[in-house]
């Protein structure tokens, strides 16, 4: 009766046991070796705003950290001579309009006089002539006023992109020179510069995930650019972050960058015990029942979504891990 109770048990039971989950076990992994380097906050853009006419700085209307749109007027300068020059030119025009009134005048006298038979018909082309060459030259210094209204209108410094003004190197009162630079604005958007040793290079590409953090629990970035270009043994890359702050330009951003791969020894991290200073884990012993081994636990590695503790010392591949309690 014991017999058939056991092989009824055993015949319950067999599926449910075989289908417990799979012992954990120490064993070597490939993982990815990341490089801790510091990035620094930029703008995609740094176009400056630059003065059109030399003068004197009358008005600066905005402040280190500012935001510009396109066509926004920052800045305003002042050339007093434009002024006077406008006043000479309008004086000539002025004085081009009583010699085309007085021309018009005595070409009507001619046209009168040439119908009585008093005077030619080249007299008479004389005077029209005339009076296209006054007018030519109305028309030619017209064109001269509005050269020059259109330099005392350049005066006005715009923001030749919309975004931030990153610094305003000049004060109001100051005397330009055309060309100066008024404003430095950074816009286009902003990314994260890097700087990473040229030994690493050949693992840096376009589209490359990183972690933004040493810890790897910040936004994830994304490598956009790798200049050819390597400076004082450095290449210089780009990374782009959604919703990255642009508060404070230049700041430094600390990144972890994947630059390899390389074997490691794992078990999850849920393994490891600390007591009194020092880490252990539970491994099946020789005869079978638990034994506490001594380990040096290294970093950490997300592994399909679970954290595993890499061995340094105190394990080898393939020890099986178990409960303290069994």
């Amino acid at each position: 009766m014991r017999t058939f109770i056991l092989a009824t048990a055993l015949a319950v039971l067999g599926p449910v046991l075989g289908s417990a989950a799979p012992e954990q076990v120490a064993e070597w992994r490939e993982v990815t070796e990341w490089k801790a380097v510091f990035g620094r906050v930029e703008a995609r853009d740094m176009i400056p705003a630059r003065s059109r006419i030399g003068g004197t700085l009358v008005s600066v209307d905005v402040t280190e950290g500012s935001t510009v749109t396109e066509g926004q007027q920052i800045a305003d300068i002042y050339d007093p001579k434009l002024n006077l020059q406008l006043d000479s030119v309008q004086g000539q025009v002025d004085a081009l309009l009583s010699q085309l009134e007085n021309a018009k005048t005595e070409l009507k006298r001619g046209e009168d006089l040439l119908e009585r038979g008093v005077t030619t018909a080249q007299r008479l082309d004389a005077l029209r002539t005339q009076v296209e060459v006054l007018q030519n030259q109305i028309e030619a210094t017209r064109a001269q006023k509005r050269v020059i209204e259109q330099q005392a209108a350049e005066g006005a410094v715009l923001a030749p992109i919309a975004g931030k003004v990153i610094d305003v190197p000049v004060t109001r009162g100051a005397v330009v020179m055309p060309g100066e630079v008024i404003a430095q604005i950074g816009g286009g958007g902003f990314f994260l510069r890097l700087a990473v040793p040229e030994r690493h290079a050949s693992y840096l590409r376009e589209g490359l995930e990183i972690r933004i953090g040493a810890d790897g629990q910040s936004q994830p970035g994304r490598l956009a650019k790798v200049y050819p270009q390597i400076e004082n043994g450095r290449v210089i890359a780009d990374v782009e972050v959604e919703g990255m702050s642009s508060e404070f330009v230049n700041a430094r951003v600390l990144v972890s960058l994947p630059v390899g791969r390389r074997m490691a020894l794992l078990v999850p991290a849920e393994r490891v015990e600390t007591r009194m200073g020092l880490d252990f884990i539970t491994v099946r012993g020789p005869g079978g029942d638990p034994v506490d081994r001594a380990v040096v636990v290294g970093e950490t590695h997300s592994v399909d979504g679970t954290l595993m503790a890499e061995i340094l010392s105190g394990l080898a591949a393939g020890d099986v891990l178990v409960d303290s309690h069994e």
